[in-house]
């Protein structure tokens, strides 16, 4: 394969950059979790319900901010809104590493939180990259997304038995100053396409895909994920130490229940695109992920309970964690993927406040047991809201420019009809002031070349 042909040495070294950029920045929000109920005790108005506060503070201004820094980015350009987002994102870090008090700290991660880059990133990745090339980038960085989170999960206990808390929030300063000169020094300075709706978000699409209720129990379920997991870090934690486990020694345990999980995900990853399972296999994740709750719950001073629960429990977050964008994806009308992202995204950062705020206040009441059992009790509301939803199959999006002319309604009319008659075509969308046609397909029979050939005669 040609070069041309091919994903091409500066796309790749681009995507590479902005995926590494995603993943630091993910590392140092997700560090916090698995330690702050361990070393924050001695910061000054600790409590159970603050260290909640504390975990999920982030996805206030992330949830607040992601869509507008999006935006900006199409006027300003990418480059600027990344440079501040990782600038607040230390700044945050650094507030946080100086508090003596559990109200700095919180309000350090509120600063995290709104260094907003995700719309960015994305878009930059879609400009650097041709449209055969992009779903290549993108999945570069997801990947790096889970890496981060694996790495998150040894990283931060690591950091804080030898460094303290304090230590973390430097660390994290450190990967956003990285973040900022892999920006300067790495990725060249493209134009900027402005909108692009398969990456960020349209406005008048907003209320239209609310009322997608195929969307809808996808943004609830991204929302009840991350609520659960903001929750059970606010508990997990201590119950560890209550069954004996020093909390230097932690990561001991997420190392190898998250390497076996990743392991466990890919034979059902692999059934569920191959055999159309994919929703079997999402409804009996909410399942396992319900019996991991129910297994911390009762689990009391028993270590090898808790290993059991927490293996179960990642291998279904982390199956979830990749399955969900995958399905968006294929239900996003044309035209509307960067819009239902977008969406998606904002749940996701809510899920991530309220479980924090909700399982420190629960744990302050009810203990571990009780955070476990109502997280639990969200799980069989999600199931319930899973049984609605459709049997995703192999859908996929393509963005075409095109080479013709459509200065007339008539013209796009008739090039919207010859696109809707090619084989394995769902929907078309043509946006003149984009010169571009949004193709919504199914992968098994629609053919690329042909849709080029037709868009550029």
């Amino acid at each position: 394969m040609s070069e041309q042909q091919g994903f091409s040495p500066q796309e790749r070294r681009a995507s590479f950059t902005l995926a590494s950029i995603f993943g630091m920045r993910m590392l140092g929000l997700f560090m916090i979790m698995p330690v702050f109920a361990l070393y924050g005790d001695s910061l000054s108005g600790f409590s159970p319900l603050w260290v909640g506060i504390a975990i999920g503070a982030y996805g206030l201004t992330q949830a607040i901010l992601q869509i507008p820094a999006g935006w900006l980015s199409d006027r300003i350009g990418r480059k600027p809104v990344i440079y501040g987002g990782l600038a607040l994102f230390a700044a945050g870090s650094v507030l946080a590493a100086v508090s003596d008090s559990v109200y700095g700290v919180v309000a350090g991660r509120v600063l995290q939180g709104s260094g907003a880059i995700a719309g960015a990133i994305l878009a930059l990745a879609a400009d650097i990259t041709r449209e055969e090339h992009r779903t290549k980038a993108m999945a570069i960085i997801g990947v790096c997304i889970g890496i981060s989170f694996a790495v998150a999960m040894v990283a931060g206990p690591l950091l804080a038995a030898h460094f303290g808390l304090s230590g973390v929030f430097w660390a994290t300063a450190l990967l956003a100053l990285i973040g900022i000169v892999m920006v300067r020094f790495l990725l060249p300075d493209y134009a900027s396409k402005g909108q692009i709706r398969d990456v960020t978000a349209a406005p008048e699409l907003f209320g239209r895909l609310l009322k997608d209720k195929q969307l809808l129990r996808l943004d609830f379920g991204i929302m009840l994920l991350h609520l659960s997991l903001t929750a059970v870090f606010v508990a997990f934690p201590l119950s560890l130490v209550d069954a004996g486990l020093v909390r230097e020694q932690h990561w001991w345990l997420y190392f190898p229940t998250l390497l076996m999980s990743f392991v466990l995900i890919v034979p059902f990853l692999i059934l569920g695109a191959r055999r159309n399972m994919n929703k079997v296999l999402f409804q009996a994740s909410i399942l396992v992920m319900m019996v991991a709750l129910v297994l911390m719950a009762v689990a009391g001073s028993q270590l090898w309970l808790l290993v059991v629960a927490m293996v179960l429990y990642f291998t279904a977050f982390n199956f979830m964690e990749a399955s969900l964008p995958a399905f968006l994806s294929m239900l996003a009308p044309a035209g509307g993927k960067g819009t239902a992202m977008g969406i998606y995204s904002t749940s996701q950062f809510i899920g991530a406040f309220v479980g924090g705020v909700a399982g420190g206040a629960l744990y302050q009441q009810l203990g571990g047991a009780g955070v476990f059992l109502l997280v639990a009790l969200t799980m069989v509301f999600w199931f319930w809201l899973s049984t609605g939803m459709a049997n995703v199959s192999r859908v996929r999006s393509h963005i075409l420019p095109i080479g013709v002319k459509i200065e007339t309604e008539s013209a796009r009319s008739q090039l919207l009809q010859r696109l809707m008659a090619l084989p394995g075509v769902h929907e078309a969308l043509i946006i003149p002031d984009e010169g571009a046609a949004y193709l919504k397909v199914d992968g098994n029979i629609f053919e690329l070349d042909q849709a080029k050939r037709l868009i550029n005669l």
